[in-house]
């Protein structure tokens, strides 16, 4: 009979599940976040509490069977919150572990591929978010962005605008997760806001920004528009490379 381990979507908490799972010796498992969990007519469930000594520990044992590369896909795949993501790389755990040789890029197991195909689209989300984020200066004297990615990739992102902007104070908000990342020129922070409801970020108002950035972002579109050469513009080659979807955070696109 199937086990389902709920909770609370964190990826310690996706590990500490792993460690339970092994310490309970359950054959059949299903890990569930607890937003998505809907309790199963048939078989038993259990709510899991993070408990990061478990995690580390799992985690540990992960770091002796495989190099930093493949150890980190777990983790790319991890945020790419697919729907079944828990229970595909809990079966590439499994298979890790009961094998004695590195296994973690025997792409032939059907859990160790996926896992590969998911990391690399997480890794593109992750290298454009990193092009094609746009800072606006807000009144406060702080740089802010708005960001809505396929994958949860504001954990990856971090370091990158870490280093580059280490001078000014920034703000990286997902709106489709309602969560961000924020600098205060020492240290970065996870927040969550509760913006007003006349915020909209694709609008660079008065309201909320800098008299300032208005002219930056006036100058940025004339420059953008003078360097535009008609006769060699390639709209299909352009969207390839910078597709629609990114447009919203672009000045220029405005």
């Amino acid at each position: 009979m199937e086990t389902t381990l709920v909770y609370d979507g964190t990826f310690d908490g996706f590990l500490t599940c792993v460690f339970m799972a092994y310490e309970m010796k359950l054959k059949a498992v299903s890990i569930v976040k607890e937003k998505h969990f809907q309790e199963p007519m048939f078989g038993n469930w259990d709510l899991v509490n993070t408990e990061p000594d478990k995690a580390n520990r799992v985690w540990a044992g992960l770091k002796k069977k495989m190099s930093a590369n493949e150890l980190q896909r777990f983790y790319y795949a991890f945020l790419s919150e697919k729907p079944t993501v828990e229970n595909t790389i809990y079966q590439a755990i499994l298979y890790v572990f009961q094998s004695k040789n590195n296994v973690a890029s025997d792409f032939g197991n059907v859990h160790i591929l996926q896992l590969s195909k998911l990391t690399k689209n997480v890794s593109r989300e992750k290298h454009r978010m990193e092009a094609f984020v746009r800072f606006k200066l807000t009144k406060d004297g702080i740089y802010f962005a708005n960001i809505e990615p396929d994958f949860n990739v504001l954990p990856l992102i971090k370091k990158h605008f870490e280093k580059r902007y280490a001078d000014q104070k920034w703000l990286i908000y997902d709106l489709s997760r309602k969560y961000g990342i924020y600098y205060n020129l020492e240290s970065v922070e996870l927040i969550s806001l509760e913006l007003d409801r006349n915020f909209d970020p694709s609008k660079t108002s008065t309201e909320f920004f800098a008299p300032i950035e208005l002219e930056f972002q006036q100058l940025w579109q004339d420059y953008f528009k003078s360097t535009n050469i008609k006769s060699r513009k390639n709209m299909k080659l352009h969207i390839q490379h910078v597709p629609k979807r990114y447009w919203k955070y672009l000045s220029e696109k405005q």
